[in-house]
């Protein structure tokens, strides 16, 4: 499980990143590059990192379901996730 701080880290850029969103969206348009370094540098979408919802784990994160692979392969097996099952053929 990923330490605490990691993912209140996480919390905290994406709160900052959608604060500022519409203010980086405005100052790209304009190409206005020295007003945009002026920004805090955790607004940055690209320095987001996914992260597990259930442990905060941020390898092996499964986009579409929100889970690393180890919980997803857990509540799967216990059919806790809907529309997933176990292939056989």
């Amino acid at each position: 499980m990923a330490r605490k701080c990691m993912v209140e880290r996480e919390k905290r850029r994406t709160a900052l990143m959608e604060k500022h969103a519409a203010k980086r969206a405005e100052l790209k348009e304009k190409r206005a590059h020295s007003e945009l370094a002026l920004l805090p540098r955790n607004s940055a979408p690209v320095r987001r990192r996914n992260r597990c919802a259930l442990t905060g784990r941020s390898r092996g994160y499964m986009r579409k379901f929100g889970l690393s692979r180890i919980k997803f392969r857990e509540l799967a097996l216990k059919g806790e996730i809907p529309g997933v099952v176990k292939a056989s053929w």
